[in-house]
């Protein structure tokens, strides 16, 4: 795909407002220190699914975290012991391929997903838009709707705007101590971090990255929001790159909205010589980034469909059909039809299949039992029967949750005899270090140098093993 097929974005400068201006999200006047933008309140499909979506990922995110498996935290990053349980499953340093390649998934899905609808990560499940959405709810229920808002930002201070912003200053701290402690919690176990905080007695280091996320959430979501999406956000710096004519984009169609004006119910826009668009500039006003979409595609639209709900809203008042604004792609504007299924697409959605699906048969197949050799610093000794010898040390790792029963041997260990503890019991989750030697039984080694495979396998399933090399020293002439 040339360059020229791709969706330009363009960005539109808004002029800084003083004044409230009819219809546009209102901005405090230089050197405010409430400066963000107030959004009006509606109601519509895309809302709903939005805030389904956050309050969903709000409860995983909150809920997970105090969740037991087998007398443990269920899903706990456990950095002393560098350990990560999910559930049932427990991974280590060792294991940290799966996580890049999860995180590579990641973002393959992210693309495809771009190609195909745009921002929709962004609008619909970026922690930074879901904390931003419940941090203007608790905006709304203190201080009331944009125009309430707006006077009482205007207004001078008393006991009335004290109140107000009291109670929502609140409400955003708790949220924010709520969001730094579950986050913190995930690192480290919840229950004994909740009790040391609120008695007091939480370690320096802890509560150090508690007050951080804390203050992280309050200033992101409480003061930043929109300025995060726009000039933070190295995403919406590339997305143009992953647009192409088809991508489904929010779009206003101009064909059918121009010319735009006011007009009552009754008359027709033909007859008028206007468009669908009433100029009501509500689409501004839901809009959390203060765009206006009837600009075009712009850097700063984060994918939201707050502007297709309100516009929709008002074209059932109107008794025009809906879709003014809607998710629709370049080609569909300029009158074709809207290529699904097409090579780029299809090319991201195989790659992520296949990625997946190793990934998954990577978690199958992991040996749940892990082997790590150490050669001893010395090159070789010579044993009390004659025999050249090398050290070892083996670092074993009992990788499930039940105590397991382990046998040591060589593979393919002709000429080599193993020495040392080759039975072993370990507790789950359980790390030894074993010491071991391996002898050669012949008089003259076929090389100075030779691989040596060390085996552990479990004793009752021989199937689930793990193998490590190494190499074998010994001179050449004696």
């Amino acid at each position: 795909m040339t360059m020229s097929e791709q969706i330009p974005v363009r960005t539109v400068e808004a002029t800084p407002t003083i004044k409230s201006v009819p219809g546009r999200p209102m901005k405090a006047k230089a050197g405010s220190t409430d400066n963000h933008i107030h959004t009006r309140s509606f109601t519509g499909l895309f809302r709903t699914l939005r805030m389904s979506g956050a309050g969903f990922l709000f409860l995983l995110f909150f809920g997970t975290v105090w969740l037991n498996w087998g007398g443990r935290q269920a899903v706990l990053w456990d950095l002393a012991e560098s350990k990560f349980h999910i559930f049932g499953a427990t991974f280590w340093p060792q294991d940290f391929i799966l996580l890049s390649a999860l995180l590579i998934i990641a973002a393959f899905g992210l693309f495809a997903i771009t190609v195909f609808a745009g921002r929709v990560w962004c609008g619909y499940t970026c922690p930074q838009s879901s904390w931003t959405w419940i941090f203007m709810w608790c905006e709304k229920i203190t201080e009331g709707e944009r125009n309430q808002r707006i006077k009482l930002q205007a207004a001078p201070w008393g006991l009335n705007k004290l109140a107000r912003r009291a109670a929502k200053h609140t409400l955003w701290l708790t949220i924010s101590v709520m969001t730094g402690l579950t986050f913190v919690g995930y690192f480290t176990p919840i229950r004994p971090l909740a009790e040391e905080l609120f008695t007091l007695q939480i370690g320096g280091v802890s509560l150090f990255w508690v007050l951080f996320f804390t203050a992280a959430t309050y200033i992101n979501a409480g003061w930043l929001r929109e300025a995060v999406c726009m000039h933070m956000c190295p995403y919406a710096r590339f997305q143009s790159v992953m647009f192409d004519k088809d991508t489904l984009a929010i779009s206003y169609d101009v064909a059918r909205g121009e010319n735009r004006g006011p007009r009552k119910r009754e008359v027709k826009p033909a007859e008028a010589g206007l468009g669908d668009c009433i100029d009501c500039q509500l689409c501004v006003q839901v809009c959390p980034t203060g765009i206006d979409i009837r600009d075009g595609l712009q850097m700063e639209c984060i994918g939201c469909a707050a502007c297709i709900d309100a516009c929709d809203s008002i074209m059932d008042k109107m008794n025009y059909p809906r879709g003014l604004i809607r998710y629709s792609s370049e080609r569909e504007l300029q009158g074709g039809k809207t290529h699904l299924l097409r090579p780029r697409l299809i090319g991201y959605v195989a790659v992520l299949l296949v990625m997946i699906g190793a990934l998954a048969l990577a978690l199958v197949e992991r040996p749940m039992v892990s082997l790590d050799v150490t050669k001893d610093r010395g090159l070789f000794r010579e044993n009390g029967q004659g025999q050249i010898e090398n050290i070892y040390t083996l670092k074993v790792i009992n990788k499930t949750q039940q105590r397991q029963d382990y046998n040591l041997s060589l593979v393919d260990g002709d000429g080599f005899q193993l020495q040392g503890k080759t039975e072993l019991s370990l507790a789950p989750g359980e790390i030894v270090d074993v010491p071991v030697s391996v002898a050669m039984t012949t008089e003259r080694p076929s090389s100075s140098s030779q691989t040596l495979s060390f085996k552990i396998a479990d004793s009752d399933e021989p199937e689930v093993y793990s193998v490590a090399k190494s190499r074998f020293v010994a001179p050449m002439n004696r």
